[in-house]
């Protein structure tokens, strides 16, 4: 199958560790493997990732080239303030 003398050392029980605790083990070429961050405490996999427009950008690129209707600001400032809670 592989060459000998060519290939690097595979370890099948690889520990990877995120903050000093053992998180999973895994197929590597070094035995351990310490992270920052993994899929258990990453934000887009737990859920708790927010998307927010916090300096207006959206609003200001749609009053830029004309997408909101000037006789809505009520209901834009409305969405702002429940986006807020």
């Amino acid at each position: 199958m592989a060459k000998p003398e060519i290939h690097p050392k595979w370890y099948p029980e690889a520990k990877v560790y995120c903050n000093g605790e053992l998180v999973m083990t895994v197929g590597s070429t070094k035995p351990e493997l310490h992270v920052d961050i993994w899929s258990g405490n990453h934000p887009f996999y737990t859920g708790t990732q927010k998307i927010i427009d916090t300096e207006g950008r959206v609003e200001r690129f749609m009053r830029k080239y004309g997408m909101v209707d000037a006789t809505k600001p009520a209901e834009v400032e409305a969405a702002k303030d429940d986006a807020k809670k």
